[in-house]
């Protein structure tokens, strides 16, 4: 279980950001934006319980509930709550994110099934969009950004350039290691450039305390080193679980969720082979490498 319970950080006016620590695997953050009289959501949360205090948390801050919710990827963590806002409230992707919902339906489920995910129906979005789009909360301006395949293949970017606060999903773990399995490292860097060319003053990232635009380097920093690891390891014959487990994490050796090496490996090593960016890996296969690289013992749901 977390160390401490969710909270509530107020970076600009009308601005709040839901922070879950301590962002490991299923804690994810949230946040609202409101105006106008009206409320719109980032995210949501990985169980029934973890939805209802979300909700909670709108209403202690003296706010209408939400009539959109902006989901910034399609994993579980972040739209398994939709259903708790939902048909109130409209939810809104990418395209690729609500195929991407779709096709996984229960996915946390069978990856964790002793987790209580409590009941929750599977609630992929109304709207979709392809390149980006601009909503109002009130007078308050939100862009919503597809960065290109990252993250997923359906990422999405919260830009509240009046308030430059941004909202990254998973484009940024901080304090945490990225994950890759259904992105892309080259897709991760360029999204990296476009996040830096925002100007935003504050960070919300998909998991971690709220940070600002220097997380974006250390993220380089890892992704590059990904990179490297892989052509070395792939020039000497080496599978990803070979060369993750000789690698020296160095810097990143305190991040959350180290085994995610292994996984950005077999993403960096499919890329390598000319893969195409977000093809489909064996995510069966890349857990089992979590595994071993995890000391024998699954990754743990927290939520």
């Amino acid at each position: 279980m977390p160390a401490e319970e969710p909270y509530v950080v107020q970076p600009a006016p009308g601005v709040y950001a839901y922070v879950q620590p301590d962002g490991g695997w299923c804690l994810n953050n949230a946040g609202f934006v409101t105006g106008g009289g009206r409320t719109l959501l980032v995210d949501t949360a990985a169980t029934e319980r973890r939805a209802l205090a979300l909700r909670a948390a709108v209403l202690a801050a003296g706010v209408q509930l939400p009539r959109t919710v902006v989901n910034t990827h399609h994993h579980g963590d972040h739209t398994y709550g939709n259903g708790v806002f939902a048909p109130e409230a409209l939810v809104l992707g990418h395209e690729n994110a609500r195929s991407e919902q779709l096709a996984a339906g229960r996915q946390l489920e069978l990856i964790w099934p002793a987790t209580d995910f409590g009941s929750l129906d599977i609630t992929a979005p109304d709207l979709t969009y392809g390149d980006r789009m601009t909503l109002y909360v009130g007078e308050t301006e939100v862009r919503v950004i597809h960065p290109g395949v990252a993250h997923t293949t359906g990422d999405s970017i919260v830009w509240l350039p009046e308030r430059r606060t941004v909202f990254t999903g998973d484009l940024v773990f901080a304090e945490g290691t990225p994950f890759l399995a259904m992105g892309s490292l080259a897709g991760s860097l360029r999204a990296l450039e476009l996040l830096r060319s925002l100007g935003a003053e504050t960070v919300v990232p998909g998991h971690g305390p709220l940070t600002d635009p220097g997380a974006y380097e250390a993220t380089e920093r890892y992704l590059r080193y990904v990179a490297e690891l892989a052509r070395e390891g792939r020039a000497k014959g080496l599978t990803p679980l070979e060369t993750a487990r000789q690698a020296d994490l160095g810097e990143f050796a305190g991040w959350r969720e180290s085994e995610r090496l292994v996984a950005n490996l077999h993403r960096a090593y499919a890329e390598l082979a000319g893969e195409p960016e977000g093809v489909p890996l064996d995510i069966l296969a890349v857990l089992q490498d979590m595994t071993v690289m995890n000391g024998g013992t699954p990754v743990l749901c927290h939520a």
